[in-house]
C-alpha cells in the first residue's frame, strides 16, 4: 500500500483514511496525517507518480476537505472541482483526477472505523420538578421553548396559552415569568432529555388519551416570531443557503398591506421561511399548506403564490420548485443520494428503466399511484408524518 505525504501535521497511529482504486492492479493510497499532500499513479498507462491534490481531513472526523493541486480539473462525485478549488468528501465520495476517457484511475474516499477510547459515564441527577411544564405540572411533551425568557412548555399547552392571548391581549407573556415572549420553537434536545426521564420513571408518563390532546392542540412546528403589539420588522435571523439577499431585511408583504382578504394585525404570529429566511402569517387551518409534512419546516412560496403576491427587493420569497405538491413535480435523472451515492447502481437503474422504453417520470408516476394506493411500504421513508402523505401532499425539495 502507498502512503500519503504529510504536510507537517503530526501523523497519527493508525491511519484514518484511505483512496481505494477503482482498478486492482494499484495500491490504495494511506492517509495517516491531518493534511496530506497526495502523490500516486494517477493514469492507468503511466506508473509515474504524481502530486495531484491535498486531502484535509475536517472536526467531524468523518470528512474532509479536498484542495486541487493538480494541472487538470478533478471530478468528484461527478462535479468539476477546478484547479486550487476545494471540494468536502465523505466516506463513498468517487475522486477522478481526470477525464476517464484519458485513461485516468477513479478513486473511492474511504474513512476507516475509528477504535473507540474508554469513556468515563458521567452520571447527571435530574430533579424531574425541573423538567415540569408551568401550565400543567406535568413533565414536558414535545417540549418548546420561548425567547428570550428560555422557558420551556409543553407544545399543546403553550399553543393554547398562544391563541388565547391573541385573542385578548396586545402581547404574548411567558406563563411562568410573565416577560414578552418574542420567539418559540421545538427543543429537540429537551425533548430526547424528556425520553430518558419517563424511561426512568414511568410512573410520570401520561396516558395515551392526554397525549393524544396535547398533540392535537399543538401548532408549533417551526419556529415563530411573535410580534407581541409592535409593527414587525422582519428582519432576517440568518442567512439562507438559497437565496441572496444582499443583506436586505425581510419583511412580511401582508403587515401593512391586504392580500386576499387578509392583513397582519398587531397580534399576528409570523413564521420564518427555511429556504429564503422571508416572513408571513403564520395561518392555522388556511386551505394552502405553509409547512412540509414531510420535515416539519415552514416555506412561504406556495402561500404567496395563492395570494397573488410576487417577489421584490423588500420581499423575497422561495421559488415555486421549492415547496409544491408531489404529483407536480418532474424528475429526469437519478438524484445523487439514491442507492447511497453510488453512481455505478445510478447508472443501472436508468439503463434498466431505458431497456423497459420508459422514462424515469413514468417509473416516479407509478410510484405515485402505488404511493396512493399504499401498496408501498412506508417504514423505510425518511420523513415525519409518512402515514398521511398522498400524491396531492405538499413536500420540499429537501427531504
Amino acid at each position: 500500500m502507498e502512503q500519503g505525504e504529510g504536510s507537517g501535521s503530526k501523523p497519527y497511529d493508525e491511519i484514518w483514511s484511505k483512496l481505494v482504486p477503482s482498478n486492482s492492479k494499484y495500491s490504495d493510497v494511506e492517509l495517516w496525517y491531518d493534511e496530506v499532500e497526495i502523490h500516486s499513479e494517477v493514469k492507468i498507462s503511466s506508473s509515474e507518480k504524481q502530486g495531484w491534490c491535498k486531502i484535509t481531513r475536517n472536526s467531524d472526523l468523518c470528512s474532509a476537505t479536498l484542495q486541487n493541486k493538480s494541472l487538470n480539473v478533478i471530478f468528484v462525485d461527478g462535479t468539476d472541482v477546478p484547479i486550487e478549488d476545494t471540494v468536502m468528501i465523505r466516506c463513498g465520495s468517487e475522486i477522478i483526477p481526470g477525464p476517464v476517457s484519458d485513461g485516468y484511475l477513479s478513486y473511492r474516499f474511504k474513512v476507516m472505523p475509528m477504535n473507540e477510547s474508554p469513556k468515563k459515564l458521567l452520571q447527571i441527577s435530574l430533579d424531574s420538578d425541573h423538567l415540569k411544564c408551568s401550565i400543567c405540572l406535568n413533565i414536558w411533551h414535545d417540549v418548546v421553548t420561548v425567547a428570550p425568557c428560555l422557558h420551556n412548555f409543553c407544545n399543546g399547552c403553550f399553543s393554547e396559552w398562544l391563541k388565547r392571548s391573541q385573542q385578548k391581549h396586545a402581547s404574548v407573556l411567558c406563563p411562568h415569568c410573565r416577560s414578552a415572549v418574542q420567539f418559540v420553537g421545538r427543543n429537540h434536545f429537551l425533548h430526547s432529555i424528556e425520553e430518558d426521564v419517563l424511561q426512568s420513571d414511568s410512573s410520570l408518563r401520561r396516558s395515551d388519551e392526554e397525549l393524544a390532546v396535547l398533540n392535537s392542540c399543538a401548532l408549533i412546528k417551526s419556529p415563530l416570531v411573535i410580534n407581541n403589539g409592535k409593527k414587525p420588522r422582519g428582519k432576517r435571523a440568518r442567512s439562507m443557503p438559497e437565496e441572496d439577499n444582499n443583506g436586505t431585511n425581510l419583511s412580511c408583504a401582508q403587515c401593512g398591506t391586504e392580500y386576499g382578504g387578509f392583513q397582519c394585525n398587531q397580534n399576528t404570529v409570523h413564521l420564518q421561511c427555511h429556504a429564503c429566511g422571508g416572513m408571513m402569517p403564520s395561518r392555522n387551518n388556511f386551505r394552502v399548506p405553509q409547512h412540509c409534512i414531510g420535515c416539519d419546516r415552514a416555506f412561504c412560496g406556495a402561500y404567496w403564490h395563492s395570494q397573488q403576491v410576487t417577489r421584490s427587493d423588500s420581499h423575497h420569497m422561495c421559488a415555486p420548485e421549492t415547496f409544491k405538491p408531489i404529483n407536480e413535480r418532474t424528475i429526469a435523472r437519478i438524484p445523487y443520494l439514491a442507492h447511497e451515492k453510488n453512481r455505478h447502481e445510478q447508472d443501472i437503474t436508468e439503463r434498466c428503466i431505458q431497456q423497459m422504453g420508459k422514462t424515469l417520470q413514468d417509473v416516479v408516476s407509478e410510484w405515485i399511484i402505488k404511493l396512493n394506493n399504499r401498496e408501498i411500504d412506508r417504514t423505510r421513508m425518511p420523513l415525519n408524518h409518512k402515514e398521511m402523505i398522498t400524491s396531492e401532499t405538499h413536500i420540499c425539495k429537501y427531504v
